[in-house]
């Protein structure tokens, strides 16, 4: 099914957009009917490998398809338009040209945190955050998934740069964070490595510190 889509900030002219079977289903429930997912749901999904199952309200679902159209058709890929406005890096053919320490997350100057501008449907009180990488290093599966030693090195960053920081102000901050990386078959931007991270009842000046970002960009 194709919809046309109506203008939005990221182009002014409508463009068409391309609905899967699931997207047509999901666009036609209410917000009021959907269940936002909580920590514990969170904790489980990830535990079990199941994050299809992370979802946005139906209203959500919709504008992000609708924007992603959109910049598709502004800047030729999600991907180019998270480089070029919200990473403002190097607009290159291999990103990993551009890397300084080939080992992810090592150097600083290899990755950002950005707040997700478009978050799933979680109840209040859980912030979720994006890494995003220079490099393509981290060891993937031939299903998608992480092998164990690029599991370890999503771990360890995620301790050492959030939950360490969480155990300055709580004395249960291991079990504020959250961190997974979707299957090469759920994400919406495969051209640029990234992992997610979610925390739980943190201060927004501690997300602004992490990010640098006061509020979301769309």
């Amino acid at each position: 099914m194709t919809e046309v889509v109506s203008p939005t900030i990221a182009s002014a002219e409508p463009v068409q957009l391309e609905l899967s079977e699931e997207d047509r289903k999901r666009f036609q429930e209410r917000d009021e009917d959907f269940v936002y997912q909580t920590w514990d749901d969170i904790k489980d999904i990830i535990a079990q490998n199941n994050l299809a199952a992370l979802r946005r309200t139906p209203s959500e679902l919709k504008k992000y398809r609708y924007w992603s159209a959109n910049i598709k058709s502004k800047y030729g890929s999600v991907a180019n338009y998270i480089v070029r406005e919200r990473l403002h890096w190097p607009v290159v053919d291999d990103m990993n040209s551009e890397v300084v320490n080939p080992v992810p997350f090592a150097d600083e100057r290899d990755y950002k945190i950005l707040r997700n501008d478009w978050p799933y449907g979680f109840v209040p009180g859980i912030s979720h955050m994006v890494v995003w990488l220079k490099n393509s290093n981290l060891d993937l599966k031939e299903n998608g998934d992480l092998t164990d030693e690029a599991r370890k090195l999503c771990d360890d960053f995620v301790r050492n740069k959030f939950t360490k920081r969480l155990e300055e102000l709580f004395d249960d901050a291991p079990e504020r964070v959250l961190w997974f990386k979707n299957w090469a078959a759920l994400q919406s931007v495969r051209a640029l490595q990234h992992i997610h991270v979610m925390v739980r009842d943190v201060p927004q000046e501690i997300i602004t510190e992490w990010t640098g970002e006061e509020h979301l960009k769309r």
